[in-house]
């Protein structure tokens, strides 16, 4: 199966999409998993605050964050890691806009990935009570993972479009998409966004 792509996925300190303190990557070749990368990332000034009600999703304090390299760094590290593919993340506008708000908060240019969302996808291939990403991972054949741990939460996503690929007989991400009424889309870098600003106590 040609099925080429990255999965992603970001943890936030905090409301701000561009607060990212941690993410997972997966990268997929011709079906299979065949690496892993997560780290920690020092939040941007201005969205550096982390909430309580982010911690206990995730359980990142601000002092696992504080000697991790920041997002301007991070990103040059995310690219050399997802080249040139799509990206595929579960709600994936949410990490999508953690890319683009993350970048227009530190001056970096935002890369124009195309990306697909295997949220979307889900409902349409999949009959389910629930389409959190544990219930849809599940149903692709992954559980039992550490939910909201990047890494973990990158590589359940992988296997959902692998999954119904395989049972859609798709060629590759864009003919998956088509098959399921979806598309790849762009991510637009020069979107016009306003966040809430949390300066670190």
């Amino acid at each position: 199966m040609p099925l080429d792509f990255t999965a992603i996925d970001f943890e936030t300190a905090n409301s701000s999409s561009a607060s990212a303190c941690a993410v997972g990557l997966v990268r997929v070749r011709a079906g299979r998993v065949v690496a892993h990368a997560g780290w920690l990332i020092r939040p941007p000034a201005g969205h550096d605050r982390f909430f309580d009600v982010n911690i206990g999703i995730h359980g990142i304090h601000p002092e696992d964050v504080a000697g991790a390299k920041g997002w301007s760094a991070q990103l040059d590290d995310i690219a050399a890691f997802a080249g040139a593919d799509v990206l595929v993340a579960h709600n994936a506008g949410f990490d999508m806009a953690v890319l683009r708000r993350a970048c227009q908060a530190t001056g970096d240019i935002c890369p124009p990935y195309r990306y697909l969302c295997t949220l979307q996808l889900a409902r349409r291939a999949y009959a389910l009570p629930s389409y959190r990403l544990p219930v849809a991972a599940a149903e692709a054949g992954f559980g039992d993972f550490a939910h909201h741990e990047a890494t973990a939460d990158a590589e359940a996503c992988a296997h959902i479009v692998i999954d119904t690929a395989r049972r859609a007989g798709a060629e590759d991400l864009d003919d998956l998409a088509r098959r399921h009424g979806l598309a790849v889309k762009v991510l637009d870098p020069a979107a016009d966004v306003r966040e809430p600003v949390f300066t670190a106590a």
